[in-house]
C-alpha cells in the first residue's frame, strides 16, 4: 500500500529470467554478456561454451519461460484479471529493456515482476531488482514502475511440486534400493562472504527440510552445484561430486535422489552439472542417480498457480498470504541495502 493506504493500480506483469542462447552461434555472444565486466578468462569461457555446444547449443530457459508466460496468462485470464503477461531476460533476446519498452509503448504504468529465482541473494534477487531499475532508465520517463513479488521458496506452489517430484524420482529407483536411497538436495554455490550478507542458506534449509518431510524422506544432505570463482576465494560446499564420493565410501550409500531445489526449472546448470557430471560421478562410484524434476519446468500446474497467487495477493488488500514452515511470510519489498554483491 501507499501513504494513502490504497493499492497501486498494477496493469501488467512482467517475467524477468536469466537467458539463454537458441542456437551455436549465440553461444559466445550470450557468454560474453553473461561475464562482461569481469575477469573471466578465455580458459574458462571455452569450459563452458562446450557446455552448451554439448546440448546443440540451445539453453532450454528460454522455451520454459515461453511456457511459463503463456500458462500464466491464462491463470490471471481465469482468475479474472486483466493482466499482459510480458518477458524480458537479463543476459539474452527478449532483453529486458525491450520487454519495458514494449509496455511503454502499450501504456501500461506500473507492473509487477516473477523473477525465475525464489530465494534471497544478491544473484537472485537484488540483481533482477538492478536489472529491472537499468531497464527503465534505458526506456525513459515513459518506463512502467514495476514492484517485484516476494521470494517463494516456503509457498505451497514451489514446496508441494518439488516434494512430489522427488518422491517419484526415489520411485523410480528399483524396489531394493528405495528404502536407503540417500536424498541430496542442491543448490548454486555462492561465495561465503556473499552467504553472510542474505537469507539465501536459511532459506534453502527450510526449503530443504520442508521438501524431504512432504516426500518422506527423515534425513537429506546439503550440497552445492556450479561454483565458478576463484580456487582462492571461499565458496559455500561441499560440491555435490564430493558429497557423492562421501557418501559412497564413508556411509556405503548405493542409491541417491538429487533435488536441485535451489533452481525453478530444469535449465542449463541443472542438466549439465547434474544430469552429465555428477551422473558420471555416481556411474564412476557404481551408485544408483535419479534426479527430481524441478516445477517450473513442464510446468506443474501448482507452480503456475503460485504465481498466479502471488500477483493476485499484491492486487487484494488484506488478502491471504500463503507460507509453509518457520520463516513466516515474506515482505513485498526488499529492505534497502539486503543481498548486497560480496565475492
Amino acid at each position: 500500500m501507499n501513504k494513502l493506504g490504497k493499492v497501486p493500480a498494477y496493469d501488467a506483469v512482467v517475467i524477468v529470467s536469466f537467458g539463454g542462447p537458441e542456437g551455436p552461434s549465440e553461444v559466445e555472444p550470450f557468454l560474453a554478456n553473461v561475464t562482461a565486466g569481469r575477469d573471466i578468462g578465455a580458459e574458462r569461457l571455452a569450459v563452458v561454451a562446450r557446455q552448451y555446444h554439448h546440448f546443440g547449443g540451445v539453453s532450454p530457459l528460454n522455451a520454459q519461460c515461453r511456457r511459463l508466460r503463456t500458462a500464466l496468462a491464462r491463470r490471471l485470464a481465469a482468475a479474472g484479471l486483466d493482466l499482459p503477461v510480458y518477458w524480458g531476460n537479463r543476459n539474452w533476446v527478449p532483453y529486458l529493456a525491450d520487454a519495458v519498452g514494449e509496455m511503454a509503448e502499450a501504456g501500461h504504468r506500473r507492473a509487477l515482476a516473477v523473477v525465475t529465482s525464489a530465494y534471497s541473494s544478491y544473484s537472485g534477487c537484488r540483481q533482477y531488482l538492478d536489472d529491472i531499475e537499468a531497464a527503465r532508465a534505458a526506456v525513459g520517463e515513459a518506463a512502467p514502475a514495476i514492484d517485484k513479488v516476494r521470494a517463494y521458496y516456503d509457498h505451497p506452489g514451489f514446496v508441494e511440486p518439488f516434494a512430489d517430484a522427488v518422491a517419484a524420482a526415489r520411485g523410480s529407483l528399483p524396489a531394493e534400493f528405495r528404502s536407503e536411497a540417500r536424498l541430496v538436495f542442491t543448490a548454486h554455490s555462492i561465495p561465503e562472504t556473499m552467504a553472510a550478507g542474505c537469507d539465501y542458506e536459511r532459506q534453502l534449509t527450510e526449503t530443504a527440510r520442508l521438501v524431504a518431510g512432504g516426500a518422506g524422506f527423515d534425513a537429506w544432505t546439503m550440497a552445492w552445484q556450479s561454483r565458478s570463482g576463484p580456487p582462492s576465494v571461499p565458496w559455500l560446499d561441499p560440491d555435490v561430486n564430493e558429497c557423492l564420493e562421501r557418501l559412497s565410501r564413508e556411509d556405503g550409500v548405493e542409491a541417491v535422489v538429487l533435488a536441485p531445489i535451489g533452481f525453478v526449472t530444469d535449465h542449463m546448470e541443472v542438466m549439465w552439472d547434474l544430469d552429465v557430471v555428477a551422473a558420471g560421478t555416481a556411474a564412476d562410484l557404481g551408485m544408483r542417480l535419479v534426479r527430481a524434476v524441478t516445477p517450473g519446468t513442464g510446468p506443474d500446474d501448482r507452480f503456475v498457480a503460485m504465481w498466479q497467487e502471488l500477483v493476485s495477493e499484491r492486487l487484494e488488500p488484506g488478502a491471504a498470504r500463503r507460507s509453509l514452515g518457520r520463516l513466516g511470510v515474506g515482505p513485498d519489498a526488499c529492505p534497502a541495502g539486503c543481498c548486497p554483491l560480496r565475492s
